[in-house]
């Protein structure tokens, strides 16, 4: 999402840190790019504002401290600035809380945490929902979906599918229609969450085309209802400013805890995320960043939201934390040993523990979201990576499938013939084989070095 934002920054950046030594000029003529670079991208204008006039008050000190770089100390105003804009908490002077911590949802002593997801339709809740359960899950909180929408077609046919992928219990409850009637099902259901020993309860409720008072109404009379403890907006992050005057209107309707953007692995300019909290006080507490909901040992493409970790993103520095906890949950950590101790032996790997390393890579998300993460690794060439990179590695599995159990083991016996054979069976070029099986063997080399 903050491709060009990320690039555009980055470069106005790069040629402040370039200088030895900075004016009040140089300061003034990047934060007036910085400042239409963010208009660009879709930031209201009174967030943009406040953000450069921060930046202008603390960087003339900066200036005129010569112990470090000017251009650093610069840099670093502008990322506590852009995570303050997303809701980092900041001192009285202005600075970053230490230690910061990321607004945690916040459960229920005694019962069952009831979660609110409220929305438009086509924001994503339904899809958030199980997302958001499976995370709660992997988290031993023993989620329960709660199917709230008697409106749309298939609502409750779809969140129950959802619910089975990612191992959650949903409720029904009883179908009816009617604004009374949903605070009755809702209840019946909550009713057979608790039954059922859920100490956190999803609830999945209905949405409109636009906000309306008939919308409001219902919302508030589930909220008096199952008395919840988090009211969470599922907002879309490709509608810009909208997605902030809809959160604004939330707010006003019912009193939102929090928000989950979703859809930020599109291509809109991110001017939502970075205005939300500025414009609402809202915090944003997930991000949703693919569709998958997850399964197995995988995560789902619903992340903790952490303004700082995210600017840090936003200046192309990457996002160490999130990449290792991609790997801890992706990870088996005793195949993964073995595959050590089989890299290093003598014998070293073979195409087999090759194709399972893949797949364990494979847990982590698609490839573009796991280079985003890593530091230094420029926007531009994450958006002109075909396919996300993950098209590359289909054909690496399918030829590596096409080989008999005999050939992964010792792959010096793939001759001519076998190779030609194996490109027939993946439907790949014989010259993709032949480049493979040099690349693997290139590999194994340096891993029994290392």
């Amino acid at each position: 999402m903050f491709t060009a934002l990320s690039d555009q920054i980055a470069a106005v950046l790069k040629r402040l840190t370039a200088r030895g030594v900075l004016s009040d000029g140089d300061v003034t003529d990047a934060l007036r790019e910085i400042r239409r670079h963010l208009l660009e991208a879709d930031v209201s204008f009174e967030v943009t504002q406040g953000f450069v006039e921060r930046v202008r008050e603390r960087a003339v000190g900066a200036i005129q401290v010569k112990s470090v770089s000017p251009g650093q100390q610069v840099v670093k105003l502008v990322h506590d600035e852009i995570a303050r804009m997303l809701g980092a908490a900041v001192g009285p002077d202005g600075r970053l809380a230490a230690p910061h911590r990321p607004a945690p949802l916040q459960f229920a002593s005694v019962g069952p945490t009831v979660i609110l997801l409220v929305g438009l339709q086509g924001s994503g809740k339904t899809t958030t929902a199980a997302k958001l359960a499976r995370r709660l899950k992997l988290e031993h909180k023993a989620p329960g979906l709660v199917a709230a929408d008697p409106y749309r077609p298939a609502a409750r046919e779809q969140l129950e599918q959802l619910g089975e992928q990612v191992g959650v219990p949903v409720f029904p409850g009883k179908r009816e229609t009617g604004n009374t009637a949903v605070v009755d099902l809702a209840r019946g259901a909550l009713r057979d969450a608790e039954a059922e020993r859920c100490r956190t309860v999803v609830v999945d409720t209905a949405g409109r085309l636009q906000i309306d008072a008939e919308l409001m109404d219902e919302l508030r009379a589930l909220k008096a209802a199952l008395s919840p403890r988090e009211v969470l907006l599922v907002a879309d992050a490709m509608t810009g400013q909208d997605a902030v005057r809809i959160a604004r209107g939330f707010h006003e309707g019912v009193g939102l805890t929090g928000v989950i953007l979703t859809k930020l692995d599109g291509d809109a300019r991110g001017g939502a995320a970075l205005s939300i909290n500025g414009v609402t006080g809202v915090p944003i507490k997930f991000i949703g960043t693919g569709e998958h909901v997850g399964a197995g040992h995988a995560l789902p493409d619903l992340e903790p939201f952490d303004a700082v970790r995210m600017a840090g993103r936003i200046l192309g520095q990457g996002d160490v934390v999130a990449l290792v906890e991609r790997a801890a949950a992706a990870v088996d950590g005793e195949e993964a040993k073995r595959l050590e101790r089989k890299a290093r032996s003598k014998k070293g790997m073979d195409l087999e523990d090759f194709l399972v390393a893949l797949r364990q890579m494979q847990q982590m998300g698609p490839l573009k979201q796991v280079l985003a993460l890593l530091p230094g690794v420029p926007a531009k060439a994450l958006q002109g990576l075909r396919g996300g990179g993950d098209e590359r590695i289909k054909h690496v599995e399918a030829i590596v499938l096409s080989m008999t159990p005999d050939e992964r083991a010792d792959p010096s016996v793939l001759n001519g013939s076998r190779r030609l054979r194996i490109a027939k069976g993946s439907g790949r070029p014989v010259q993709e084989v032949n480049r493979l099986l040099e690349q693997f063997q290139q590999m194994r080399k340096l891993l029994k070095r290392t």
